[in-house]
């Protein structure tokens, strides 16, 4: 019998390898096309389309073994990991499949083949479950296979439930495929609780499901009405490490071979010497499920599956917390995990500095959080009345200081507490509302005008088209003909105008016809592929029908051209400067600039940014002409065309070419010959969001003129400091020496007159018992003079209380200070804040030393005056 998880997931694919499936390579954690999925949670995910009948591969049969993530969504088993035996948050999915090729029977017999011979399970060992009206798999099982009766369960709808709502009834979704399954489950022995499937006891540990054989036999409409599919397929999925639990006689999944070398690890790295802790648990699990999400392009982020990425990360540093571990140090475990998985997955170990890197960053980006916010939870539990921490807090924590609620959720769970998670949903919902109404933003209706027909660009090659009026909107209602002076939109069936996509703006020009003129501001997409011309009728009146020439405004085209052209080199150069785990993330092309944003984990620094122009320009000055070819999206990918994750594309796709420096899917409008761009220039640099930096440039005529009022900046700085233009850094150099030189000078005078202030404020000092009280209106002075003159204040009064006020541009400031022999019976801070409230103000501090403003100077003198009556008091000499 096999032993490693390696040996187990190869003896699978070449178990069905030998019976003429397809090995299919695992899909990115990413669903690619699928809006519907944060990650791949299944094995069946890549295969979708197959199953739904909109794609076509040149195989019937395949076998995978899928990684796959369930942390966020529909399927989130993340707070159950670390606290189970068979909860992860990553694990690998092995299936076979079936399109419409083979059925119940050979998916049966492969399944009971696999486990009885292949890898030898003793079949006594394993419990079979079917839905309870299929008969035809129940025949198989008892009649064909000879599985014991009594080892075996027919499974229905759930008590309450819909129709079909069962554990062995599948479904894609409300609608779709669906069908029966088939559950296989592993019997680990009397000697550990609970019962068969079916059973009240059937949710302990002795009965463990390791197979899944799903059986898409039916499509089902809206009205919940099954019809039999054409072609019956199958869809199987078993667990890779609960299959290895079993093989290698463990009765949790952490102590199989996967990850007890991670667990060692994680106790090496946090000195922990229970290898038993439940928190090494979760740092084994989470290392695995944020290595792979950040090698399939997932950065740390604050939405969507960055953030889920960032829940995961911070759960496993908390756990180190936990442990004792102030460090970074999850981004260690990396090593370890490629020599674990790294042959499985080559894409990790070429990864593998790009994933150290970003998980040390998220490190020490959270190490703060993490402190602040766990003091000041752990002060709230103290405090707390009942088992239940307050919505309120738990929304506190999170929106002002970055604290996550499932860690909060996590802390709760461990002390035996819960969360208001309805007080949390309330006050985050009313964060909602608030941004909303403060963020308000006015759209162009997309309105469906019923048309069959689609607008033919013609744009490629030209900038003038005939084309005649098939639609017209004014005001987002349909109409016959806009009259002179009416604004709205006009459709026609040809057009050389580009339509906003892809981060190119629409065109701009002129529709003309006979006496008519319409001026275009703006071209969209509108109710597919219609394109809207957006504007307003100057002359004439214009109906539907109507034959018009459209002409598109030829520089601002070109312009455009030249920004969209540089964006497509600018996007080489960053993967060549920077690593290929950058992808777009988002930009826009207009005439004036080009805005780019992509994924990178920190700032760039000057000399990559020089870098990255200088390539670009490179490029330019190599001329290269670009090329356009249609092709299909398979050759596209295989020819190393960059796609954007979560475009749809068609099946014919634009592939355009740059040389051999970019090669990307595009169905912009592009210059002719990279020469054409003349000069980039990187304008700004910044980071937009956690994981996302954008670049803004320029590029042509534009740049020229930017480098020349540079150039202009540049000499009248020279003129103003009296300096050569070759000399102008030398003379600044100078010119910054003497400032440094002459604030030091100041600094020192303003010590010489605090200290003289010091003396001659002394004699000013009354007794109150034997404490000596000042206090003084030093006018003018700055904060950093009252602090240093209560420094000389305190030396030479010995015993004393003391406060110091400034009236600097209508603000008060005030600086309190009580000598440490005294802070056991008064605290400086207790009368800043006294006095603060007298000036419209407030402030605070240490025990000796305390700091406050105010606004209101006219009452200052009644600030001085409580001085010496508050130390009376707190001395009990009242």
């Amino acid at each position: 019998m096999m032993k490693t998880s390696a040996d187990i997931r190869q003896a699978f694919l070449d178990y069905f390898a030998d019976r003429e499936h397809e090995v299919v390579v695992s899909s990115p954690l990413v669903p690619q096309n699928d809006p519907t999925l944060l990650f791949t949670n299944a094995g069946m995910v890549q295969f979708k389309d197959l199953f739904l009948g909109r794609e076509k591969r040149n195989y019937q049969r395949a076998a995978s073994s899928q990684r796959c993530v369930r942390a966020g969504g529909k399927h989130n088993d993340l707070e159950n990991v670390g606290y189970t035996a068979r909860h992860h948050t990553f694990f690998e999915m092995l299936g076979n499949f079936s399109f419409g090729d083979y059925f119940k029977r050979d998916a049966i017999n492969y399944a009971w083949e696999f486990l009885t011979e292949t890898i030898g399970l003793p079949a006594e060992k394993l419990w079979v479950t079917v839905y309870e009206e299929d008969d035809e798999a129940a025949k198989i099982w008892l009649d064909e296979i000879g599985i014991d009766p009594a080892r075996f369960t027919r499974i229905g709808d759930k008590p309450g439930g819909k129709r079909y709502e069962s554990d062995n009834f599948w479904s894609m979704g409300d609608t779709g495929p669906c069908g029966p399954c088939s559950e296989i489950f592993f019997d680990h022995g009397e000697g550990i609780w609970g019962g068969p499937p079916g059973t009240a006891e059937e949710e302990g540990d002795r009965y463990i499901e390791i197979w899944n054989l799903v059986f898409m036999q039916y499509n089902r409409d809206a009205d919940g009405v099954l019809t039999p599919l054409p072609k019956p397929s199958v869809d199987t999925g078993m667990g890779l490490e609960r299959l290895a639990a079993v093989l290698q006689k463990v009765h949790s999944n952490y102590e199989i071979d996967l990850f007890v070398h991670l667990i060692q690890a994680a106790a090496e790295l946090t000195g922990c010497s229970n290898l038993e802790e439940k928190s090494l648990r979760v740092i084994a699990d989470h290392i695995r499920s944020c290595a792979f999400l950040i090698t399939d392009g997932v950065l740390p982020s604050n939405e969507g599956r960055g953030y889920v990425l960032r829940r995961i990360i911070r759960r496993a540093i908390r756990h180190g917390y936990m442990l004792g571990v102030k460090e970074p140090f999850f981004h260690k475990l990396v090593g370890c995990l490629c020599d674990e998985m790294g042959e499985a997955y080559p894409e990790l170990l070429s990864q593998r500095g790009q994933v150290e890197k970003v998980l040390r960053l998220e490190e020490e980006r959270f190490a703060q959080t993490l402190e602040q916010g766990m003091k000041i939870l752990e002060e709230a539990i103290e405090e707390l009345d009942g088992k239940v921490i307050p919505g309120e807090l738990v929304f506190k924590l999170y929106d002002t200081y970055g604290f996550p609620r499932d860690l909060t959720a996590d802390i709760a769970r461990e002390r035996e507490l819960t969360i208001d998670q309805s007080g949390f949903d309330e006050a985050m919902s009313a964060q909602r509302e608030r941004a909303q109404a403060a963020s308000q933003f006015g759209v162009v209706a997309n309105v469906d005008l019923g048309l069959e027909e689609e607008t033919r660009f013609s744009g490629y090659d030209h900038l003038e088209e005939q084309g005649r009026v098939v639609a017209l909107l004014r005001d987002g209602e349909s109409v016959s003909a806009l009259q002179q002076g009416e604004s709205g939109m006009v459709f026609l069936d040809n057009t050389s105008f580009y339509a906003e996509s892809g981060g190119q703006v629409g065109d701009q020009g002129v529709l003309e016809g006979d006496g008519l003129l319409f001026e275009v501001d703006d071209t969209l997409k509108q109710g597919g592929e219609l394109f809207a011309h957006i504007g307003k009728l100057e002359e004439g009146i214009l109906a539907v029908g109507d034959k018009v020439t459209a002409q598109v405004n030829a520089y601002t085209r070109q312009a455009t051209a030249l920004n969209h052209s540089a964006t497509h080199l600018l996007h080489a150069a960053l993967r060549r400067e920077l690593g290929e785990h950058v992808t777009q993330k988002g930009s826009l092309v207009d005439a004036e600039r080009l805005r780019f944003d992509f994924s990178h984990f920190e700032p760039i620094t000057r000399e990559q940014l020089q870098s990255i122009e200088q390539l670009v320009n490179l490029q330019i000055r190599h001329n290269h002409l670009v090329a356009t070819q249609l092709m299909s999206l398979d050759q596209a990918k295989a020819s190393g065309a960059m796609a954007l994750f979560g475009e749809k594309y068609a099946d014919q796709v634009r592939v355009l070419s740059m040389g051999d420096f970019s090669t990307e899917l595009c169905g912009g409008t592009h210059v002719n010959a990279v020469g054409d761009i003349g000069l980039f220039k990187i304008t700004a640099e910044s980071g937009i969001a956690a994981g996302v930096r954008r670049i803004e440039a320029i590029t042509g005529q534009r740049a020229v003129e930017w480098m020349e009022a540079d150039e202009e900046r540049v000499q009248r700085i020279a003129e103003m400091i009296k300096s050569g233009r070759d000399e102008i850094e030398d003379k600044l150099e100078q010119i910054l020496v003497r400032n440094r030189k002459l604030e030091k000078e100041l600094e020192q005078l303003k010590g010489k007159l605090a200290s003289a202030a010091g003396t001659d404020l002394a004699a000013g000092a009354v007794s109150v018992g034997e404490v000596k009280v000042l206090a003084a209106n030093l006018d003018g002075a700055d904060a950093k003079s009252l602090r240093e003159t209560m420094d000389q204040l305190k030396n030479k009064l010995g015993t004393a209380v003391i406060l110091l006020a400034a009236t600097t541009g209508g603000k008060v400031s005030l600086v309190a200070g009580v000598t440490k022999d005294l802070t056991a019976q008064m605290k400086a801070g207790d009368l800043v804040k006294l006095a603060a409230e007298k000036v419209d103000g407030k402030g605070g501090g240490r025990p000796d030393m305390a700091q406050a403003g105010g606004s209101n100077p006219a009452a200052l003198p009644q600030a001085l005056e409580i001085v010496e009556p508050w130390v009376r008091k707190q001395l009990g000499l009242e």
